[in-house]
């Protein structure tokens, strides 16, 4: 239950990202909700994940789903630049969470 926990949390945190870019600085109130709300929910589920697991690895898997989901969403819907050392980029933040969780991070 932890791993779907931090799972949804990272998911979360994609949304919380993408909310805080259409909220314009702030300046537009039901992006600028959504992402108070994303926010809670994204550290809400990451800390009733730590519970169960390593710190360092929950906090590695939570940032890197975080981090790929966001970078992917921003090059795909929303225009970001693409290139071969940015994808070289994600995949290794993919390999660095995989081998955390082959290292044995959680119970």
């Amino acid at each position: 239950m932890a791993w779907f926990m931090l799972v949804a949390a990272g998911l979360f945190e994609i949304a919380m990202a993408y909310t805080l870019k259409l909220s314009n600085g702030f300046s537009v109130p039901l992006a600028s909700a959504g992402f108070v709300v994303f926010a809670l929910l994204s550290f809400g589920l990451l800390t009733f994940s730590l519970k169960t697991l390593d710190v360092g690895t929950a906090y590695a898997v939570w940032t890197g789903i975080g981090a790929v989901g966001t970078a992917a969403l921003g090059m795909i819907f929303l225009g970001e630049d693409t290139s071969l050392i940015k994808i070289a980029s994600i995949l290794l933040i993919l390999a660095g969470v995989v081998g955390l969780n082959l290292a044995g991070g959680g119970h």
